[in-house]
């Protein structure tokens, strides 16, 4: 299996390179910008007190809100993105600090806003979106405030929780720099006693090889860091679930995790149901195990053992170049328009391909209102990073089409939703594989490929949405957090969800503490709802053609202009009931039987 590894930044060739000149094209015009936002922030004191003075007081006011977002976002996203580029650098490390004290100083002065709004008649506001044509659009947003009137606190308690954003952020970043720029691998050796680095990017390629060796003394090598560091990481994330119980405590809420869904109107039955469900068919995840530990031809199957592919022969190399072809002919179901788009990010530097030294580890879409979205990537030649391009993609995708038709308090579409692009374009990949397989072992090997999208992001993150919950539990109840007690959580969750079949590894237990999505609370739950919703839409839109797929570009289109719950029943899917779930877990059990029928 090959790999492109560079040392420094500049050994990369720019067309590799995302372009961050399309955002900002020079240090000047960041100062110009964050220049722009401190004069903007000098007519905010004006409105306050004077908000629904008018009808057109009203309007300003909240449109002055977005160009302050529009133009803070663009400073903020940039910053960041530098220092993603190399996480050491000083510089930018200095730059992201001071957007986030001014992200401090944005949200403190603009804290008045929900509690002076929420003092006003509900009908007045009615009257003034019917005599004011522009704040028509800010309907939805009304709708929502009052919903959640009861979490809003008086203004002075408001600018508060705004001043304590300046640290409440600190467990996220501290975990961020403690495990990409000072975090010390040590190298590991190959079954033939070769020595290589280990890091967090490379652990992802060590897993999955077909060497037992390497792969286990990269598993161990990686999670004993873990553990040496747990009492740390421990502290980390203890700080963060107390950040959690605060706000929600604060708030009026019963429960962190009911805190968290209520932001966009969903009922916590909808996390609780799903895990339930898994629950109710974690016999097939122990089958597939089974399986595994067969076809591997293994008398006892360990925790390095669940990533590498089952069938032998089909160790692919896919260059970044190849991987582009074969994305693109996967979405042609799609149509031109959606082609064109991702031909445009494709040639016009979106996309950071390739890992580099102190640059973030992962992969991510990002990007701002005012432009184009970006890609960060740490390719690897590997089918996997295939399917992790066509998944950045999708989320490329849906923020384009939902910046080009929303306005700017609709643009951003909802966490509960953010899976569901990312996840149709990996189904469409796989479904354009499958159906092009020629050989039974290229076959075999497909399917397993997308048996483990099933056990990666369904099984395994709703396994992770339960130890968040756990987590969460003891903490508003009084009970202690321990570097003990997280590991025997996480193990015992471990044991459950894979069953008997497979030896789980103490060190296993330490995994949790390496997970970045645990730092912001209850979001990994919907990589499950929102991979079960895109097998649902993917198989319309293979059977339905372009009218399918016309339906879908409007899903895309909708950003946050209704609730989300509302925006997937419309595209066709409700996740209110358990019937996605268990179709989505359907299909995965009819591969099984396929895969078990091959063998």
């Amino acid at each position: 299996m090959s790999k492109i590894t560079y040392t420094k930044r500049s050994e990369i060739h720019p067309d590799y390179t995302w372009d961050l000149t399309h955002m900002i094209t020079s240090k000047d015009e960041w100062n110009q910008i964050y220049k722009q936002i401190q004069e903007l922030l000098n007519n905010v004191s004006a409105y306050k007190g004077q908000l629904t003075l008018s009808a057109k007081t009203l309007y300003d006011a909240l449109e002055l809100r977005s160009d302050l977002f529009i133009l803070f976002h663009r400073i903020y996203v940039y910053s960041n993105m530098k220092l993603h580029e190399d996480t050491g650098d000083n510089a930018s490390q200095e730059a992201v600090q001071k957007v986030n004290g001014l992200d401090v100083k944005i949200n403190s002065q603009l804290a008045f806003f929900e509690p002076e709004l929420m003092t006003a008649d509900i009908s007045v506001i009615q009257e003034y979106m019917e005599s004011c044509a522009p704040l028509s659009k800010y309907t939805h947003f009304f709708d929502n405030l009052f919903r959640q009137k009861k979490h809003i606190l008086p203004k002075e308690h408001e600018e508060l929780l705004a001043l304590a954003g300046d640290f409440t952020g600190s467990p996220s970043e501290i975990f961020s720099m403690f495990m990409n720029a000072d975090l010390v691998l040590p190298e590991i050796q190959d079954e033939d006693g070769n020595k290589l680095p280990l890091s967090l990017g490379s652990y992802q390629r060590y897993i999955k090889s077909k060497d037992r060796t390497l792969r286990k003394n990269a598993f161990e090598g990686l999670h004993q860091k873990m553990k040496d560091h747990t009492n740390t990481l421990t502290s980390i994330y203890l700080a963060s679930l107390k950040k959690d119980v605060f706000e929600m405590r604060a708030r009026k809420y019963s429960t962190s995790c009911e805190a968290s869904l209520s932001g966009k109107n969903i009922d916590i039955s909808v996390y609780d149901n799903l895990i339930q469900t898994v629950h109710d068919h974690l016999p097939l995840l122990h089958r597939y195990v089974r399986l595994r530990k067969k076809m591997l031809n293994l008398s006892e199957l360990h925790m390095y053992d669940l990533y590498t592919p089952l069938v032998n022969d089909m160790d692919q190399t896919i260059t970044y170049e190849e991987g582009k072809k074969i994305v693109l002919d996967s979405l042609k179901p799609l149509g031109d328009d959606y082609l064109e788009l991702v031909n445009k990010g494709f040639s016009e530097r979106w996309i950071d391909v390739y890992e580099n030294k102190g640059k973030r580890s992962g992969a991510y879409s990002w990007g701002t209102y005012d432009r184009h979205p970006y890609i960060l990537l740490n390719h690897q030649d590997t089918l996997n990073s295939t399917f992790t391009l066509a998944h950045e993609m999708g989320h490329a995708l849906h923020s384009y089409y939902s910046n080009s038709h929303q306005p700017y308090i609709y643009h951003s579409y909802p966490i509960f939703l953010a899976e569901v692009a990312s996840t149709v374009n990996e189904s469409l990949l796989i479904q354009h594989l499958l159906a092009n397989a020629k050989e039974k072992n290229q076959k075999l090997y497909l399917l397993n490929y997308y048996m483990e999208s099933f056990r990666t992001t369904l099984y395994r993150q709703v396994m992770f949405a339960e130890f968040e919950k756990k987590a969460h539990d003891l903490l508003e109840n009084g009970n202690p957090i321990t570097s003990d007690g997280m590991f025997a959580i996480y193990k015992d969750l471990n044991q459950t969800y894979y069953g008997d079949d497979i030896i789980v590894d103490d060190l296993i237990g330490y995994e949790w503490s390496r997970i970045p999505h645990f730092y912001n609370a209850f979001y990994v739950y919907q990589y499950a709802t929102g991979f079960s919703a895109a097998v649902a839409l993917s198989k319309n839109i293979l059977e339905g053609g372009l009218t399918a797929a016309n339906h879908y570009k409007n899903f895309l289109k909708s950003g946050s202009s209704k609730y989300p719950i509302d925006i997937l029943k419309e595209a066709g899917v409700d996740m209110t009931q358990t019937t996605p779930i268990e179709e989505a877990l359907s299909v995965f059990e009819n591969l099984l039987n396929e895969m078990e029928s091959l063998v």
